[in-house]
């Protein structure tokens, strides 16, 4: 049986979404940083995201589609999605 020193804890990272220490068993990468696999969403709709499956902007994850493509993508007809378009 194993036991956890201040030290170990130390190096335990942190979830960016919780702030939470993340264990090995619970923990998803992306973004260079270890998630808690129900933190990591998308930071317009909330789905739950898989590592590797979405867009960033500004450290915090996104669906690729529709959410990052309509709120980052190119505006206009045709593209982004309906909440591109201006009015």
């Amino acid at each position: 049986m194993t036991h956890e020193t201040p030290a170990d804890k130390a190096k335990m990272p942190k979830c960016p979404k919780c702030n939470k220490e993340v264990y090995f068993a619970e923990k998803v990468t992306s973004l260079g940083k270890d998630w808690h696999r129900p933190c990591l969403r998308c930071e317009k709709c909330n789905k739950t995201l898989n590592s590797g499956g979405h867009a960033e902007h500004q450290g915090k994850p996104y669906c690729n589609k529709p959410c990052y493509s309509a709120l980052f993508g190119p505006g206009g007809f045709g593209h982004g999605g309906t909440e591109s378009h201006k009015y």
